[in-house]
């Protein structure tokens, strides 16, 4: 009986913690929607945007600006790390981290400092614990992510590479959202925009004034804006498919678990019932 009492309330826990993880399925169902709607509405305006500067530094064979320009020397390298806010969500994280880990210790090894600016609760307490510079800490922000808070990160990393000539580049680690069962975390060159140099000029009946460069230099920050929004967005929408994964395997473990809890069960309980039998079976021959 003890041990039909312990199999049943196992029975009980798993029944439990897979209403949990079938709640957090359904949520993360939910919100995965949303972000990819919110990725999807920004991406129009970052093509026209990065169209527009490629137009723009293609008209001129002079054309030189500092976010174009590479920075020779050795130096700093700004490294944007997007990563969730909570955990189990599979190796979502954890794949964020191993690309800017491996890339910390690159910029290490030829002589660099790496200084990070990390994105979501879990960068912020990965970052904390090391040994590098946070330039600031942004957490818990994109579920409820705006055009007008890119735009202050954004400002606050052109200035930053503005003001300190040894800041090499700035760099983005994040999520692509691929489909529900596919998210790639990667890195990709942020700034300097050297795809963006004038290699085959064109002219055209276009001026600008006071000068492209000028132009040129005033979309940089909404291309960066935009850029981290969309970025933060599919990182988003790429954590929830990865939990809404992560908790439906877990529902289905739970389901085999109950299943073979349930069949342990009643093996037990028709092995007692049988031996209640063979007990009174056996005192009744005794009595006669």
């Amino acid at each position: 009986m003890a041990n039909l009492k312990d199999i049943k309330r196992r029975i009980h826990s798993v029944e439990s913690t897979m209403q949990i993880t079938k709640a957090m399925e359904l949520v993360a169902s939910s919100k995965l929607r949303k972000a990819k709607e919110r990725a999807e509405s920004v991406q129009p305006f970052f093509e026209a945007t990065y169209k527009l500067m490629a137009e723009i530094a293609s008209e001129d064979m002079y054309f030189n600006s500092q976010f174009v320009r590479k920075r020779t020397e050795k130096g700093a390298v700004l490294l944007i790390v997007i990563a969730g806010d909570r955990g189990l969500a599979g190796g979502f994280n954890a794949n964020v981290f191993r690309i800017a880990q491996t890339r910390i210790d690159e910029i290490k090894q030829t002589g660099g400092n790496p200084i990070v600016m990390p994105i979501g609760q879990k960068a912020v307490d990965y970052f904390e614990n090391k040994d590098i510079k946070i330039l600031k800490a942004y957490h818990h922000i994109a579920e409820h992510m705006n055009i007008y808070l890119a735009m202050d990160m954004a400002e606050l990393i052109l200035n930053t590479y503005q003001r300190h000539e040894s800041l090499q580049s700035v760099e983005l680690v994040f999520t692509n959202y691929v489909s529900p069962i596919l998210q790639v975390a990667q890195k990709m060159e942020v700034i300097p925009l050297e795809e963006l140099a004038v290699k085959n000029p064109r002219r055209c009946a276009v001026e600008y004034e006071p000068s492209p460069e000028a132009v040129f230099d005033k979309l940089v920050p909404r291309y960066v804006a935009s850029l981290l929004y969309g970025a933060i967005v599919e990182s988003f929408a790429s954590e929830q498919a990865s939990r809404r994964t992560a908790m439906e395997n877990a529902t289905d473990n739970a389901t085999e678990m109950i299943d073979n809890l349930s069949l342990l069960y009643n093996r037990a309980r028709q092995g007692a019932i049988t031996q209640e039998i063979t007990e009174i079976v056996g005192g009744a021959s005794a009595q006669q």
